[in-house]
């Protein structure tokens, strides 16, 4: 029985695709771009995240804890994460809610059962599910079994890739699914390198591959500040007009989440807080726009 693991499903999602959406989360992800909004997602593993607001230092996990990973330092809460082996004892014995384990095991069918409480608004909306992320194509033959029940059901899909993948991969599931949300970063490949730790070489070799399969895409660009949004902007919108058939793009604002790096014991490689101000994200849009893009701030 294939397995996948996944770190959460979200329901109402109105960003992830047409209509209203069930997101689905997948864990484990190749690139490690340092500016990730979901870096519980890289990990393939399971973790532990802690959240300090919820705390109220009773010490329970402390005197729980099998491996004793969990210690107070005075009232300081600690995690010794290279030990910890994930029992979720403390998880299910926390009385505030402060630890949880990210990651849970699933099966096909289990997934499908999740994904169909939410039919009646897919069929009132035109919606339907979106597989992201970390990288869903890095469980591809879970992934794969998914979708095809799906359509077998007539339920729209959407996958949000990173494209960072073998060709043969895309190929074993491109039949089963309706539209790529495809992330592109980044053109200059020694930059990708720098900010993603990967080549974005295969990333723009998928893009043109699903493109000339007259796959439905929408081009994502996550806007990091001082990394993509300056002449990068005109590097990618090059890169893209020549793909007469890709019609629509999205900016994706930056978000500061470097408090969530802090739950899973992980440093933000952001350090600096920083945005990108609203007028230059509106400037960037309307460079798309007068390019022939449907440009959209957002999912």
């Amino acid at each position: 029985m294939i397995k996948g693991i996944i770190f959460d499903i979200k329901r109402f999602a109105i960003h992830d695709g047409p209509g209203i959406r069930t997101t689905v989360f997948f864990k484990g992800c190749p690139l490690k771009c340092i500016w990730c909004h979901n870096p519980e997602g890289i990990s393939p593993s399971k973790e532990m995240m802690y959240f300090e607001y919820k705390c109220i230092k009773c010490k329970t996990c402390e005197k729980m804890c099998p491996s004793k990973a969990i210690y107070f330092e005075g009232e300081n809460h600690r995690i010794r994460r290279e030990v910890c082996d994930i029992c979720g004892i403390c998880d299910e014995n926390c009385p505030s809610g402060a630890l949880k384990i990210v990651g849970i095991e699933i099966t096909v069918q289990e997934l499908i059962k999740e994904i169909e409480k939410d039919v009646l608004l897919y069929d009132s909306s035109g919606g339907g599910v979106t597989f992201s992320g970390g990288e869903p194509l890095m469980q591809h033959e879970f992934l794969k079994e998914v979708l095809k029940r799906c359509k077998e059901k007539r339920i729209h899909t959407a996958v949000d890739t990173s494209g960072f993948t073998k060709r043969k991969v895309l190929e074993s599931i491109i039949s089963y699914v309706d539209l790529f949300l495809y992330d592109f970063k980044i053109f200059d490949d020694e930059k990708h390198i720098k900010f993603t730790g990967v080549s974005n070489k295969i990333i723009k070799e998928n893009l043109k591959f699903l493109i000339e399969k007259n796959k439905d895409v929408i081009v994502r660009i996550p806007l990091i500040p001082e990394i993509n949004d300056d002449e990068e902007v005109y590097k990618i919108l090059d890169f893209l007009s020549p793909f007469k058939k890709l019609k629509e793009v999205h900016i994706l604002p930056y978000h500061d989440v470097r408090e969530k790096y802090k739950r899973l014991g992980k440093n933000y490689l952001m350090e600096e807080k920083r945005i990108v101000p609203d007028k230059k994200i509106k400037e960037i849009r309307q460079i798309f726009e007068r390019a022939k893009f449907f440009a959209k701030i957002g999912g």
